[in-house]
């Protein structure tokens, strides 16, 4: 039985990015005093979520990959000898940025990158003014711990993002997020939101017999223009079992550091009885490349 054990890192933002990351590599820290192996953080989590205005000043929170910043996490990673999967607001050049993870293998280098594919543009949520859409594809990325499917966020709401990790041999699903309510909904869309952003990702995990990841950041963030009434990011970081099953997690509210071990030989048993990959009708697929069937 291989077993990963997997840290997600659960977690507030302020407007200070010193004491953002200091407090990230502190929860770290913790996660790897616990054996964990792999630990994740939260999608843009050096900084609060700034894509909530439209503001050029907001580019200046930008880095280059690689650069001081993956260099920082990667001595980090070497040092407790951990596969660190990190996210950050990449400079790639001068008007040319991404949403990219970055994963970091145990001797500090850099194992891979991706570069969020799908991009947002709802109120509070206005990802099209910053970053262009990712062009290295859905490649998991090899690591000492096995092929890690990274995508992040809104890609979590796409079932063809994550079939093409799969078929590509992804061993797990890691989605890097931000989402949260808008404070002027209701109450029970605030759960109905939230139970479909968990669900989806349930349907991920089954229909392709693999163990998905979710870390999302927690806590409110104001709206500097007072446009809209802020978010509230709805925590609730989460492992879901190759079966949909929920194996660990984290609260509504509050920072944290879930640990959970994941059996990544269980896929292979799921799929035995489940044999979704085998019944695909691949020769009847086409339209799916379509934006819509009139």
């Amino acid at each position: 039985m291989r077993l990963l054990k997997t840290a997600l890192v659960q977690q507030s933002c302020t407007a200070d990015q010193e004491e953002n990351i200091s407090r990230s590599c502190e929860k770290i820290r913790l996660a790897a005093s616990q054996g964990a192996q792999l630990i994740i953080l939260q999608e843009l989590h050096c900084s609060r979520y700034f894509c909530q205005t439209e503001d050029v000043t907001n580019f200046d929170l930008a880095v280059t990959i690689p650069g001081t910043r993956t260099q920082s996490f990667g001595l980090l990673a070497k040092e407790l000898e951990i596969v660190l999967v990190i996210s950050l607001f990449e400079k790639r050049a001068a008007g040319l940025y991404h949403n990219t993870a970055v994963v970091l293998e145990k001797d500090g280098t850099i194992a891979g990158t991706y570069r969020k594919m799908h991009i947002p543009d709802d109120p509070g949520y206005n990802e099209k003014f910053y970053f262009t859409p990712g062009d290295l594809g859905f490649t998991p990325i090899q690591t000492s711990l096995g092929k890690l499917g990274v995508l992040v966020c809104w890609d979590q709401w796409y079932p063809e993002a994550a079939r093409l990790m799969a078929l590509a041999g992804a061993e797990v699903l890691i989605y890097p997020t931000a989402i949260g309510h808008d404070q002027r909904d209701s109450q029970e869309e605030q759960k109905r939101q939230t139970a479909a952003w968990i669900t989806v990702q349930q349907g991920h995990a089954i229909a392709n017999g693999i163990p998905t990841i979710a870390v999302n950041r927690v806590g409110y963030e104001a709206d500097p223009t007072q446009t809209t009434a802020g978010i509230n990011f709805w925590g609730n970081s989460f492992v879901a079992g190759c079966q949909g099953e929920i194996l660990a997690q984290a609260s509504a509210d509050s920072e944290e550091v879930l640990c959970v071990n994941i059996n990544l030989d269980q896929s292979e048993k799921v799929r035995q009885i489940w044999p979704f990959f085998r019944d695909r009708r691949i020769d009847q697929y086409q339209e799916i490349s379509k934006r819509f069937r009139d």
